[in-house]
């Protein structure tokens, strides 16, 4: 049984991603403070802060939606990602590992979303 929002897969995957995101974009160029890195250490924080928020709330249709937020900045900071690449910002072994951390984040947060909804249904809610 889960004793915290901590205890979830999800939430500790994110928060790894985050503090990851955090340390790259240190090195990002100056005249990116307050755009790229800015809109990057947002985004990646508040996948984990919608799980936990979620987590936190009384109603499963709450959690739930608040899921779809967290899942709105992954797709958010996965773009943003793109940007970064592109422009040369990390390295290939930055890219890589991010990029995998990624992965496993969408992967966790689309699994807890469907098992959800799949709750949901049978409990005849709507989200």
């Amino acid at each position: 049984m889960l004793k915290s929002y901590r205890d979830l897969i999800a939430w500790q995957k994110a928060y790894d991603l985050c503090l990851k995101i955090y340390t790259l974009t240190n090195s990002f160029p100056k005249e990116e403070k307050y755009c790229l890195t800015s809109q990057m250490r947002r985004a990646a924080i508040s996948i984990p802060s919608n799980i936990a928020e979620g987590y936190g709330r009384k109603t499963l249709p709450d959690y739930v939606r608040l899921l779809y937020i967290a899942f709105g900045s992954y797709c958010e900071l996965e773009t943003q990602m793109s940007v970064a690449a592109d422009l040369k910002y990390l390295d290939e072994a930055d890219k890589k590992s991010v990029g995998q951390m990624m992965i496993e984040v969408g992967l966790v947060l689309k699994s807890l979303i469907r098992a959800l909804e799949k709750k949901l249904k049978g409990e005849g809610l709507r989200v």
